[in-house]
């Protein structure tokens, strides 16, 4: 068994929506990003990539080339979902948190686990979503941003 964790931040924006976990979601801001800035399959790429000691998000996507310029995350998870499953890995369980004041993720959090379990093929139940504010203290408490964290196992 092994572990990784992951994290991911960006800074939000007056827009229309953002997505999160692959799920389109209503609400007055943008999270600026090179990609689609879906912070929670950031983090959870990360702690895929920590757990099988692959390196980062930016060694497989490098923020700095213009080929990954608003790509979906989607597109980026199912990546290294690939290399995981050459390697052998199997995703024992995920465990995301996101942080900020908006948007309210209460009505989204199961959509979120649905889609998370078909896009990797694994059981919704092995999935938790969970959300917090930070009741207006640091940059998510002041809407300048949103970050998200990942804990997950792993086995050969």
């Amino acid at each position: 068994m092994r572990i990784g964790q992951g994290y991911d931040a960006h800074k939000l924006v007056p827009g229309n929506g953002v997505i999160l976990g692959g799920v389109e979601i209503d609400c007055d801001y943008s999270i600026e990003a090179h990609s689609d800035g879906d912070i929670l399959i950031h983090a959870l790429i990360d702690a895929l990539l920590g757990a099988a000691a692959y390196g980062d998000l930016g060694t497989f996507f490098p923020s700095n080339d213009e080929s990954f310029r608003d790509i979906s995350s989607v597109l980026m998870l199912e990546e290294i979902l690939k290399k995981l499953r050459e390697d052998n890995y199997k995703i024992v369980n995920i465990d995301l948190t996101y942080v900020g004041q908006t948007p309210n993720l209460k009505d989204y959090k199961d959509r979120i686990r649905e889609n998370l379990s078909e896009i990797i093929k694994i059981d919704k139940t092995a999935i938790s979503c969970k959300a917090t504010t930070t009741d207006g203290l640091g940059f998510e408490g002041s809407l300048a941003g949103v970050s998200s964290y990942c804990a997950v196992l792993i086995q050969r």
